[in-house]
């Protein structure tokens, strides 16, 4: 629909799926977009810290994580793959690259964190 005023249920929910709600993508993995954006435990800088030329990636540490878009925010979190709340209206971010910033002590309800379960 037209985010923030018209939810239309295309995808049969109001605001988030249960789990495994839509078929996995070509890897298995389900929920890979679109649910909640992902809380990583990566600190936040602009671009990716200098992370995709490395083959052990650590990223900018908590000190210095810095959004200039939020400068009175201090240290945040990097998010990834855009929420249920994300309409072509409002969010052209809805993808999995995707990636923001965000204080780590959120309250929202388009925000979590990705539990893995390895099957033995």
């Amino acid at each position: 629909g037209i985010f923030p005023f018209l939810n239309t249920k295309q995808d049969g929910h109001l605001g988030t799926a249960p789990v495994e709600s839509f078929p996995p993508n070509g890897y298995g993995l389900y929920d890979m977009t679109g649910n909640v954006w992902e809380l990583t435990s990566d600190w936040y800088s602009v671009g990716h810290g200098g992370k995709e030329h490395s083959l052990n990636p650590t990223g900018p540490t908590k000190n210095a994580s810095f959004d200039p878009t939020k400068p009175s925010e201090g240290s945040l979190h990097v998010i990834k793959r855009g929420s249920y709340l994300c309409a072509k209206n409002y969010c052209s971010r809805y993808r999995p690259a995707a990636r923001e910033s965000q204080a780590p002590d959120t309250g929202t309800t388009h925000v979590g964190f990705r539990l893995v379960s390895v099957d033995g």
